[in-house]
């Protein structure tokens, strides 16, 4: 297992103690409560996250305590972007397999930045299929792409909102701005 070293917290307990506060509003007041994530949740299986966002965590300090919450803002607006420039390329080039792959391997390049695996995961799917030059394989894949990016957008939302509320110990707070 991967620890991220400034809350000693591994990235699969992590998304397990999320999901499962999602669904349990004690978990919320338990975590806000200063006592941190919950080891009791190990029975889910997570895989939206790798080591990659511990390392990203890592570069939190007091001087810059919301770090990994301003990178990962930066990951959505920018693969926002680049998800429209996919969704126009395969509208406006049809069959041009080549510049839809060029536009993925960019997202795919920012998931894995962030550690976004699930993600890049399906990244990796439709440049496979245009390798194959399969074009219906191609939309499917992306449809999957931008559920992913949803689902993990909502709930990097949610801990880093959690994080906020259980303060200091947490170590994110609102980045200035927002």
């Amino acid at each position: 297992m991967t620890y991220c070293s400034h809350s000693m917290m591994c990235v699969e307990t992590m998304w397990k103690w999320l999901h499962h506060a999602m669904a349990s509003p004690s978990y919320v007041i338990y975590a806000t409560a200063g006592v941190g994530f919950d080891a009791r949740t190990k029975e889910f299986k997570v895989d939206y996250l790798d080591e990659q966002f511990c390392q990203v965590e890592d570069l939190q300090d007091e001087a810059n305590p919301n770090f990994a919450e301003e990178v990962v803002s930066l990951f959505f607006k920018d693969s926002a972007r680049v998800m429209l420039n996919i969704e126009q390329a395969i509208e406006k080039y049809p069959k041009d397999f080549a510049r839809w792959d060029a536009h993925m391997q960019q997202l795919k390049g920012s998931c894995s930045s962030i550690g976004a695996s699930r993600v890049k995961n399906e990244c990796t799917s439709f440049r496979n299929f245009c390798g194959e030059e399969n074009a219906e394989g191609c939309t499917r894949s992306f449809q999957k792409v931008k559920r992913e990016h949803a689902v993990l957008r909502q709930k990097l939302e949610s801990y880093f909102q959690l994080l906020r509320q259980a303060g200091p110990s947490g170590t994110a707070t609102r980045p200035a701005g927002k």
